[in-house]
C-alpha cells in the first residue's frame, strides 16, 4: 500500500486516507439517487441507471486511485443527466439514441486524452464562455428541481408561477431544502446526503414513500442499450459536442481546483494529468454502454481533501463504498420515486455552479453579453446545447466588430460558423 500510494511521501497515513474517502463518499453519494431519478423520467429503466451509475463511478474512481494516485472521485456528472432527459423530451428520439451521443462523446474524449487538442480547446475558449456555460447549467438544473417538486408550475399568462403550498410534495421539498441549508450553514460534512436522509424519513412518515425491501442482490448491468446510427440519422451533432465540451471543462476545472487545494499542483502543472483525464474518459465511455450519462470529477472530493486525503487511497475507499451501494437498490428506488428528496439537491448544486459568474468581466460588454446569453438561454430553452451554440456565435462576432478580432482563437470562428449553420438549418425542436 505504501509503495503504491506513496503515503509517507505525501505526508499522510492509511487511517487519514480512509477517513477522507468515507467523507468524500458521503458528500457525493446523492448521485446514486438523483441520477436514476432523472434518467428514469426519460424512460430509462431505473435499475439499469442505478447499476450503470454505480459501476461507472467505481471504474472511474478506481482508475484515478490506481493510476493517477489523486484523491479525486469520478461519477456521472450533475447537469448532464438533466440535459439528457431534456434532449429525449425535446428531440422526440429514444433514450437509446441519446446514449449513442454519450458514447461518441466518450470515444472522442478518450482520443483527445492522447493528443494536445484537448489543451488547445481548453485554452482557446475564453473564461467568460466557460463560466457562462457552468452557471447556465446550474440555473438549468435548479429550475428542474423547482419544477419537479411543484415549487414552480406552468402558467399560461406568465409561463411559470409559484406553486401550491398545499401540495404535500411541495411542502416536503421546502422542508428538505431548509434542513439541508441549515446543515450547510453549520458546515456539517455530508450535508446534502444527511438532508436527503432527513427528507426521506419525513416523507416516509407522511405516507409519500414506500419501500419494497431494503437489501437485494446486485442486478447485472444492461450492455449496449444504445443506438449510434440514430445519432447520425437525427443529426444530433450539437448534442455530442455539448456532452464533450461540458465534460472537458467540468472535469478539468474540478481536477485543478481539488489539486490546488490538496497541494498537488507543481509549478502550475497538474501531475499525471493524462491518467486523471483517462479515468473520466473511461468512466464516460463505459457508462454510456451500460446506461448512464457522462462522468466527471466531483468537486465534493474537496471535502475528502479537507479531511486530509492526499493520495489515490482516498479514491480507492470511495470506489469500495460505491460497490457496497449495489446491494441497497430497493432503498434507492424508494427514495428516487419521491421528487421532494432529490429536488433540494438540484437547487443547491445549481447554486454551487454560479461561482464563476464573479470572475466574468461584466464591465466589458463584448465579454459580458455572450456569457449572459448562455446563462439566460439554457434554462429558458431547456437546452444546454442551444446555450453553448449562442455563446459561440455571439462571442467571436462581438469581438470582430469591436476591433478585437485578433484576440479570438481561430478555432472559435470555425465553431461559430458551424453552430450558426446548425441553428439555421438543423434547429433543435
Amino acid at each position: 500500500m505504501e509503495k503504491w500510494f506513496k503515503l509517507k511521501e505525501n505526508g499522510t497515513n492509511a487511517r487519514t486516507e480512509v477517513t477522507a474517502g468515507i467523507t468524500t463518499f458521503f458528500t457525493m453519494v446523492y448521485i446514486v439517487v438523483v441520477n436514476p431519478a432523472i434518467l428514469s423520467s426519460a424512460g430509462v429503466p431505473f435499475q439499469q441507471v442505478f447499476t450503470a451509475t454505480v459501476i461507472s463511478a467505481i471504474i472511474g474512481t478506481l482508475y484515478m486511485a490506481l493510476f493517477a494516485n489523486h484523491p479525486i472521485a469520478v461519477a456521472p456528472g450533475m447537469g448532464m443527466n438533466a440535459y439528457f432527459a431534456s434532449v429525449v423530451a425535446s428531440q422526440g428520439v429514444s433514450y437509446q439514441v441519446v446514449f449513442g451521443t454519450v458514447f461518441l462523446a466518450g470515444i472522442i474524449f478518450l482520443l483527445l486524452t492522447f493528443t494536445k487538442l484537448r489543451e488547445t480547446l481548453i485554452e482557446a475558449i475564453p473564461s467568460s464562455l466557460k463560466f457562462g456555460i457552468t452557471a447556465g447549467i446550474g440555473l438549468f438544473i435548479a429550475f428542474i428541481g423547482l419544477k419537479s417538486s411543484g415549487i414552480v408550475v406552468p402558467n399560461e399568462a406568465t409561463m411559470v408561477a409559484f406553486g401550491d403550498l398545499h401540495q404535500p410534495v411541495t411542502v416536503l421539498t421546502l422542508a428538505g431544502l431548509f434542513i439541508t441549508l441549515i446543515l450547510m450553514a453549520r458546515k456539517v460534512q455530508g450535508a446534502l446526503f444527511i438532508g436527503m436522509a432527513a427528507t426521506a424519513i419525513i416523507g416516509y412518515f407522511m405516507g409519500l414513500m414506500k419501500f419494497d425491501g431494503f437489501v437485494a442482490l446486485p442486478t447485472a448491468p444492461v450492455l449496449f442499450d444504445l443506438d449510434i446510427m440514430g445519432v447520425f440519422s437525427h443529426g444530433l451533432y450539437t448534442v455530442v459536442f455539448a456532452f464533450l465540451l461540458v465534460t472537458i471543462f467540468d472535469t478539468t476545472g474540478t481536477m485543478i481546483g481539488v489539486a490546488e487545494q490538496a497541494g498537488i499542483m507543481k509549478n502550475n502543472k497538474f501531475p499525471r494529468a493524462k491518467q486523471a483525464l483517462m479515468a473520466d474518459a473511461l468512466a464516460t465511455t463505459a457508462g454510456s454502454l451500460m446506461g448512464t450519462t457522462p462522468s466527471s470529477a466531483y468537486i465534493e472530493s474537496s471535502a475528502g481533501v479537507a479531511a486530509g486525503g492526499r493520495t489515490g487511497l482516498t479514491s480507492a475507499v470511495v470506489a469500495g463504498m460505491f460497490f457496497l451501494t449495489l446491494f441497497f437498490s430497493p432503498v434507492i428506488a424508494g427514495i428516487s420515486s419521491l421528487p421532494a428528496i432529490t429536488a433540494p439537491v438540484l437547487i443547491i448544486v445549481g447554486c454551487f455552479m454560479m461561482d464563476g459568474l464573479a470572475r466574468i468581466e461584466w464591465k466589458h460588454f463584448d465579454e459580458a453579453f455572450p456569457a449572459f446569453a448562455i446563462l439566460i438561454s439554457m434554462p429558458l430553452t431547456s437546452s444546454i446545447a442551444t446555450g453553448i451554440a449562442i455563446g459561440f456565435i455571439t462571442y467571436p462576432l462581438m469581438k470582430l466588430f469591436s476591433g478585437k478580432g485578433k484576440e479570438v482563437h481561430p478555432i472559435l470562428y470555425v465553431f461559430g460558423v458551424i453552430f450558426a449553420i446548425q441553428m439555421a438549418f438543423f434547429p433543435a425542436h
